[in-house]
């Protein structure tokens, strides 16, 4: 069945096949990785097993055509997915960046060569995607990158390092931002595929970064020093690497809108369940007007949001998404997933405080969501333009 809101909401873009998926990935979530939530926290990155286990599941690539191994879908799939993921309230496996991004790129740019080299693993979960953009002395600004990649022959050697990568520590499959071009800004950066082993000279994995919440989830630095890359794993020309992110960072700001909404809705329903069965002064929570009434709109801005990102993933599964509505679901969503989490935990009292309730974990990680994907300042400095 669909997984409405409290108010009975059904995505209008939403087809049986959603409904069987939703309920594939919930069975997923909440029975095999979700059981060893505590042990995975504490490691700090999530098992390669359940990635293999969701790739057997036919869960990873849900966009990818078949003839890759995926499953022939389109972004409306990997919204299923990603929705039921955060609604679990599973938060170690990078499926939002292994597949809802990783395997975009290789899809839209990679040559066939590329294609059947790469995302037959990706899609069966022997490989694990990422994507290096962030370096130490800059965000955002992805026009500023360093890190360097000059052509010796059949490979391009790179130099310089990456911060904040999410899914490093286990990766296996890098896209990375590089300048091959150091005298241009735009035009001199180019994507290459980087295969990463452990031990390899000229690269190594730096700490798994401490984190204020997402704690099961890793996040890593990586480092390059003459690293070898074949220059076949070049993708597409050099120096379109600026616009091939430009081209895709829509989708990967509605990925982080997914993830937002979903958590509005999930923090929602907690709340509403605890307000009722809470006793203050004698009657339920739900029995004082106050709390009535933040959950009166705490709901109206989640069943708004959820709307807002409808309509967004019905542009972009038409191919008609546009940079400045992505950069509006951006900012819109992950500002109200703050919001409605904080208001909701607010509900829950000195309770809410504590890690004894879930609601406490999602407080710590929404606060990213406002971060990666391109800050939300760089996001209002988008839709300005477009004004």
């Amino acid at each position: 069945m669909p997984t409405p809101g409290l108010d009975g909401y059904v995505e209008p873009w939403r087809k049986p096949e959603h409904d069987d998926l939703a309920e594939l990935a919930r069975s997923f979530f909440t029975k095999e990785v979700l059981p060893h939530a505590e042990r995975l926290e504490r490691q700090g990155h999530p098992d390669r097993e359940h990635y293999r286990r969701a790739g057997e599941l036919g869960l990873l690539g849900l966009s990818i055509p078949e003839e890759y191994g995926g499953g022939g879908g389109d972004f409306t799939h990997e919204a299923t997915l990603l929705h039921e993921q955060t609604l679990s309230g599973e938060g170690s496996l990078g499926i939002p960046v292994h597949s809802g991004i990783v395997t975009g790129y290789l899809n839209e740019y990679g040559t066939e060569e590329q294609k059947q080299r790469w995302l037959p693993g990706l899609v069966s979960g022997d490989l694990i995607g990422a994507i290096g953009m962030t370096e130490p002395d800059g965000g955002s600004d992805v026009q500023a990158i360093r890190t360097r990649a000059i052509r010796d022959g059949e490979d391009y050697v790179v130099s310089g390092s990456k911060t904040f990568i999410s899914n490093g520590y286990l990766a296996d499959l890098l896209v990375l931002a590089v300048k091959t071009d150091t005298s241009a800004r735009a035009k001199g950066i180019s994507l290459l595929v980087c295969e990463l082993k452990d031990g390899e000279q000229g690269f190594r994995r730096g700490r798994k970064i401490e984190k204020i919440g997402l704690h099961s989830n890793d996040t890593a630095e990586l480092f390059f020093d003459d690293f070898r890359v074949p220059a076949k794993n070049l993708l597409g020309t050099e120096g379109t690497g600026f616009i091939q992110m430009m081209q895709q960072l829509p989708q990967e700001r509605l990925v982080i809108a997914v993830g937002a909404v979903a958590a509005m809705q999930r923090a929602l329903e907690m709340a509403t369940a605890y307000a009722k069965e809470r006793q203050a002064f004698g009657k339920p929570l739900m029995g004082h007007q106050n709390t009535r009434m933040v959950l009166a709109e705490v709901a109206t801005r989640t069943r708004v949001s959820r709307i807002f990102l409808d309509d967004c993933i019905q542009r972009h599964a038409r191919g008609e998404l546009d940079v400045t509505t992505a950069a509006m679901a951006k900012l819109y969503l992950t500002e109200g997933q703050c919001e409605v989490v904080d208001r909701c935990l607010q509900i829950f009292g000195g309770y809410g405080y504590t890690t004894e309730y879930p609601i406490s974990k999602m407080y710590a990680d929404a606060r990213v969501q406002k971060i990666y994907g391109g800050t939300n300042e760089i996001m209002k400095e988008l839709i300005s333009r477009a004004l």
